[in-house]
């Protein structure tokens, strides 16, 4: 492929690429990460739509009965959310909007993983609260909830802050290492 003059450094990957070419790489990003995401949402999913239909749910307390119907409208949701950008791609391919789609479809991916967390949340505590009949289910969901956050959230967050404080490092001996020489 002969490289066309409208290529630019990516400014966080420093890749030599058109805008519509980081536009194809971060799509094809985005789709490995949204088949990973929508697997376990359509079998969370599908399972949630099942428990109505077995004996044992007729024994559900009013909260426990609540507590489902709040998980199954979540995790509808989530389903929505991750489906998203599959739909909005579909709808849009031919239209010259790549660049664009791909910064809409990953803010939806974003909410979908959101509504995940709180779908999962809510799952747990349903199914926790009928297996151990003790209020540390509500615990163990917070444990749990909170060990989802600093995986999905802290983590890559923390990863994140530590590589521009890397990069701005850098830049700066750079610059000085510039300066001195301009002497």
């Amino acid at each position: 492929m002969k490289p066309s003059d409208d290529r630019q450094p990516s400014p966080a990957a420093g890749r030599h690429e058109s805008e519509e070419e980081r536009a194809d790489r971060r799509w094809g990003d985005l789709l490995q990460e949204l088949r990973v995401a929508q697997t376990g949402v359509q079998i969370l999913f599908g399972f949630l739509l099942t428990v109505v239909f077995q004996q044992r749910f007729t024994t559900l307390s009013a909260t426990d009965r609540h507590i489902y119907v709040a998980t199954v409208v979540l995790g509808a949701a989530t389903t929505g959310a991750l489906v998203g950008p599959v739909a909005m791609h579909r709808l849009l391919t031919g239209r010259r909007l790549k660049p664009e789609t791909v910064v809409l479809a990953s803010r939806l991916t974003l909410l979908g993983l959101c509504l995940l967390l709180c779908t999962m949340a809510s799952s747990l505590l349903l199914v926790l609260r009928v297996a151990v009949h003790d209020p540390a289910a509500a615990w163990l969901v917070g444990a749990l909830v909170a060990w989802f956050v600093l995986c999905w959230i802290v983590l890559p967050l923390w990863a994140r802050r530590r590589n521009e404080r890397h990069e701005n490092d850098q830049h700066h001996e750079r610059h000085q290492h510039d300066d001195h020489h301009d002497r």
